[in-house]
């Protein structure tokens, strides 16, 4: 493994964007855990979709589900990333269904600001890493429709401007990931035709084109 230098500082990202990295994956990606590293490697805040709609609504993700049904926790959540998606020096951690909603992929692909990510595991990796937490889980604890949820999102997953493989990477490295993956990324943008950009093969990254 080639893994980015702890000296290779941020600051040598060129220009003044990313202004925001968005972090998007299935259960047990890692987003939770990696956003908030991430956040401090950058100098940047971080916030859990998730995190802030709990307290906000004052109950869990849940007990919104069980109340109101899964339509109107996605209205929720929306408009959450909306206001979460206009801050700057901000790492984002969206809820593992986010990314399904057209308009929600609309806002954080289109603008030119926002980077992102998509950490990406295999089902095996989320059931291992999520065992026990089925209660505080709708999606997981909805086992019949899981692997059909998984399948449905992974294109979903794989339309951000980066994917990284995370099955076998610690959370340090994945932020080593991460900060190589959006400096790659905006070197393809000013050099379109670097075909060795476009896969690092020893980190898992994979800037995704347009297209996927």
């Amino acid at each position: 493994m080639d893994p980015v230098s702890q000296a290779d500082t941020v600051e040598a990202l060129p220009g003044e964007t990313p202004r925001r990295i968005v972090l998007t994956g299935f259960m047990g990606s890692g987003k939770s855990t990696v956003g908030p590293l991430l956040a401090r490697r950058l100098g940047w805040a971080f916030r859990d979709v998730d995190e802030v709609i709990e307290s906000e609504a004052g109950v869990t993700i849940a007990e919104l589900f069980a109340r109101h049904g899964e339509p109107a926790f996605r209205d929720r959540e929306f408009t959450t990333v909306v206001h979460l998606a206009s801050q700057a020096a901000l790492v984002i951690a969206l809820g593992g269904g986010a990314i399904e909603r057209d308009e929600t992929r609309a806002l954080l692909l289109n603008d030119p600001e926002t980077l992102l990510i998509h950490l990406e595991v295999e089902l095996a990796t989320t059931l291992a890493r999520c065992r026990g937490t089925e209660q505080s889980r709708p999606v997981l604890a909805d086992q019949p429709n899981l692997l059909r949820r998984y399948e449905r999102r992974l294109p979903l997953y794989r339309s951000a401007h980066v994917s990284i493989s995370v099955d076998a990477l610690t959370p340090d490295e994945v932020v080593e990931a991460i900060v190589r993956a959006a400096r790659l990324n905006m070197e393809r943008e000013t050099e379109p035709d670097a075909e060795q950009d476009r896969r690092v093969g020893v980190l898992g990254i994979l800037p995704n084109s347009p297209g996927i």
